[in-house]
């Protein structure tokens, strides 16, 4: 079975649409925060219209349509979660400690995640966990969509160019208020991989200390 795992799509259809121009899968897994971002319903329509699967990320609690979305979903014994199975806020990263994926994921099987908009692929004895990326608002130091597919419960990272300058003259001819911040710290730049890791890294270990 061949399973496209499409996370943190955030109100990015122009993004997505570049996704499934080369998704080839037998089904769909949307990892959650699709309703957060600049073009939500386009977004939520387009996601609506695949027929997917879809796990609830965080962006997704408060929201009506799809806060009694489901947090887990397993396909092919591959388990698919937004953060973690158990909560849809918490953070790991590429630089998170083995032990906590421990604590957070058990001791064996193969999960497939998001949140923290970074690809990762973990190992600890038989516990694999891969964050498939972000489609919408990634952090890899490029401005591309990142995301994960699964072949026979194998999961391979992708990658997929996106037409910026359509995404940015799209997004400047809507009213969101948050427009502007967005392409210039996600578009016109690339978020650095390094100082995002950083960052959820410090956010993790302040939460652990409360």
């Amino acid at each position: 079975m061949h399973v496209a795992a499409l996370y943190d799509i955030h109100g990015m259809p122009w993004a997505l649409e570049a996704v499934l121009e080369e998704v080839e899968a037998d089904e769909i897994v949307i990892g959650g925060d699709v309703v957060d971002g600049p073009c939500v319903e386009e977004t939520y329509e387009l996601v609506c219209s695949l027929g997917a699967t879809f796990v609830r990320g965080n962006a997704e609690d408060e929201d009506p349509r799809t806060s009694s979305l489901p947090l887990t979903a397993e396909l092919d014994g591959v388990v698919y979660c937004h953060a973690t199975p158990a909560d849809n806020t918490l953070m790991t990263t590429a630089a998170t400690p083995d032990e906590e994926f421990v604590r957070l994921f058990g001791d064996r099987g193969t999960f497939v995640i998001g949140h923290t908009h970074h690809q990762f692929d973990r190992r600890v004895g038989d516990l694999r966990v891969v964050n498939a990326g972000s489609i919408g608002m990634p952090y890899e130091g490029e401005v591309a969509a990142f995301w994960a597919l699964v072949v026979d419960g194998e999961p391979q990272l992708r990658k997929t160019p996106i037409d910026v300058g359509q995404a940015v003259a799209a997004i400047r001819a809507t009213d969101w208020a948050g427009g502007s911040d967005f392409i210039a710290e996600n578009l016109l730049v690339a978020p650095s991989r390094d100082d995002a890791i950083a960052h959820f890294e410090r956010l993790r270990r302040e939460s652990a200390d409360r």
